[in-house]
């Protein structure tokens, strides 16, 4: 039982970011959460913390621990909700990352009817385009539009990631429609400043294509209001942008390519051992609702 505490303490100081903080959490004294920090370092023989005067870090062993630690405590919370509630009930605070247009578009219209299925849920949700460190900052999940590299996280996809080059009509008739890559060049294309490099396929295989925008922004939404307004051709998802190729405000341009196929919508999590129901039933609720032919794709034209 002492090893267990001394776990819940470290996880509570990692999560909380300090020792003070953890002790206030959970009801103690700095220097007892401080004695059993040392005391558990000591009896591992290494150290797991690098402290400074304003913040700590985990030290390599320390991250690894940390890892293993969280899927203990979560395999104890499941098997009390196993005994309290049944496996399939979900407890406690969910912390969630989402990219911001999408958790705006797709995640929190969807929340009610979830959060009616398990009253004993919270959800903290953050919403950010930036790639959080889902374990140094204590997230339970993190929904990640990209084409993920190798790493200790587990990831379940949760639908295709469909993006498509495309213009208002009005741009178009304008400025005439492209019929190949290299006649895109010559307009005005739109992309944020992460998204120049635009990686495309086709039939004829891979290829990429960096663009010049004639808006210089880091706001993808700012982009996607532009291409909206006429003002360019930009590259977007059916999910940013089905609802205007579905009544025409949009146009696809050039149907015979498609961003690349590897990237889709994930649900990201530190471990795939000791699941906590808490995350389980919200992974298993967004492969529901979006799935391989997610909704937001429904009517739109892809090849005209």
């Amino acid at each position: 039982m002492a090893d267990l505490v001394d776990m819940e303490i470290f996880a509570g100081v990692v999560q909380s970011g300090s020792m003070s903080a953890a002790a206030r959490e959970m009801n103690l004294s700095p220097a007892v959460v401080s004695k059993r920090i040392q005391k558990l370092e000591d009896r591992l023989g290494a150290r797991l913390l690098q402290r400074t005067t304003r913040q700590i870090a985990l030290t390599e062993a320390g991250q690894g621990y940390f890892e293993r630690v969280v899927a203990i405590l979560a395999s104890i919370e499941e098997a009390e909700n196993h005994v309290v509630g049944g496996n399939t009930s979900a407890r406690g605070t969910l912390k969630v990352s989402a990219p911001t247009s999408f958790g705006r578009m797709h995640l929190a219209p969807h929340l009610t009817p979830f959060l009616a299925r398990h009253p004993d849920l919270k959800l903290s949700i953050q919403l950010t385009d930036d790639f959080v460190d889902i374990v140094g900052e204590s997230y339970d999940l993190a929904i990640r539009i990209a084409e993920l590299q190798d790493s200790s996280l587990v990831a379940r996809r949760l639908a295709p990631n469909t993006r498509v080059i495309c213009a208002a009509p009005q741009y178009l008739a304008e400025h005439g429609e492209p019929e190949t890559l290299n006649e895109l060049v010559q307009h005005h294309c739109l992309a944020a400043t992460t998204q120049d490099i635009w990686r495309l396929e086709s039939k004829e295989g891979p290829t990429q294509l960096r663009v010049s925008s004639v808006i210089q922004t880091n706001s993808s939404e700012l982009i996607r209001e532009a291409v909206i307004a006429g003002i360019g051709i930009a590259l977007r998802s059916t999910w940013d942008v089905g609802e205007e190729l579905r009544s025409g405000k949009l146009k696809v341009v050039l149907p015979e390519y498609r961003a690349s196929r590897h990237v889709a919508v994930y649900a990201v999590y530190p471990s795939r051992r000791f699941l906590p129901a808490k995350v389980r039933v919200l992974i298993d609720f967004l492969s529901d609702l979006y799935g391989p032919e997610p909704y937001w794709d429904n009517g739109v034209a892809l090849n005209a």
